[in-house]
């Protein structure tokens, strides 16, 4: 199945931007977390490593889709600190063109603490994420695919509802935000949406929430797509499902944010007309080449590079 081609218009990449502080712990929380003094706990924890990256649902789906040769303008609200992640998207061509700061506030701020054996402690503060709605997609102007990210719960409803008045196609993600939203409220979104994109946690706390599954679901959408780890990733449509393989990693680093480099691969397979077989195989390419580099926005190619990759994996793109 082929889409149609979106054409060389903004993509508007709603959602959060954030701070990542990262510890890593060298010992195992098991061995400082008493279980039966968990009504008293009181425990500090001595990090030798730490590292800040830079963060959020939109800065790094616009940051993959600036590597893919597209143009993402992410809309998003931070806080008075955010100086040097603006020096940071500058440099990499990343427009903040829809990026306003609330200066009574942090920009969104994850502090995680990471021990020997992968176990993790995060504590997330929203800061300005929680004035997303402020925001206006009718304030970026001539819009020609959206998404719809992880954000500040009256943002995310906003901005999926002026999309839809606006005939603008989109993607709804709802990602670690999907806790907020009722059944009721996620049908409004699925109602409202192009396409839909989970990971399958994800995807079974949606159709339980909803009641609805796979197939009530691309009754309203162009496409559902869950993506399943290591597993590859599933494309439901209303002529069936298509299985889309992964991309093997050459060396497992770091998979925080392959879920967002994903989702730039959906958006520029989208945005350029290419059959869900394509579109999926880019979307996992994308990932892979995430996995392999620390951080968020840490890992850089040419679209040489990628187009090499992807044909080594799959064939001619």
């Amino acid at each position: 199945m082929r889409h149609p081609e979106i054409g060389p218009g903004k993509a508007l990449i709603c959602g959060s931007m954030a701070f990542d502080t990262i510890m890593v712990f060298q010992d195992q929380f098991r061995n400082h977390i008493l279980p039966d003094k968990l009504h008293m706990l009181n425990v500090s924890f001595l990090v030798m490593e730490m590292r800040r990256e830079f963060g959020g649902c939109a800065g790094n789906i616009a940051y993959n889709l600036k590597l893919m040769g597209d143009r993402g303008h992410v809309m998003a609200t931070v806080g008075h600190d955010f100086g040097p992640y603006a020096q940071w998207m500058d440099q990499n061509a990343v427009s903040r063109e829809f990026v306003r700061v609330i200066t009574s506030e942090h920009t969104g701020q994850a502090f995680i603490t990471t021990d020997l054996d992968n176990n993790q402690i995060t504590a997330f503060h929203p800061g300005a994420m929680g004035h997303s709605h402020v925001n206006s997609v009718e304030d970026a102007g001539e819009v020609a695919i959206g998404i719809v990210a992880p954000d500040g719960r009256d943002g995310m409803i906003q901005h999926a509802a002026q999309f839809a008045a606006r005939d603008i196609p989109f993607i709804f993600d709802p990602g670690q935000g999907l806790p907020m939203f009722s059944g009721a409220d996620l049908r409004v979104f699925v109602e409202q949406a192009t396409w839909v994109t989970v990971n399958d946690y994800e995807w079974s706390l949606m159709a339980d929430r909803t009641g609805w599954k796979e197939a009530e679901v691309t009754k309203h959408v162009a496409a559902l797509v869950v993506t399943h780890g290591g597993e590859g990733s599933t494309v439901y449509t209303s002529d069936g499902k298509m299985q889309i393989p992964p991309a093997p990693a050459r060396s497992v680093v770091d998979p925080t944010g392959c879920g967002d480099a994903y989702r730039a691969g959906l958006l520029h397979g989208l945005m350029h007309g290419l059959p869900w077989e394509k579109t999926g195989r880019i979307a996992s390419v994308m990932g892979s080449l995430k996995i392999e580099s620390r951080g968020t926005q840490n890992h850089k190619f040419t679209e040489a590079q990628f187009r090499q990759r992807y044909e080594t994996l799959f064939g001619a793109l």
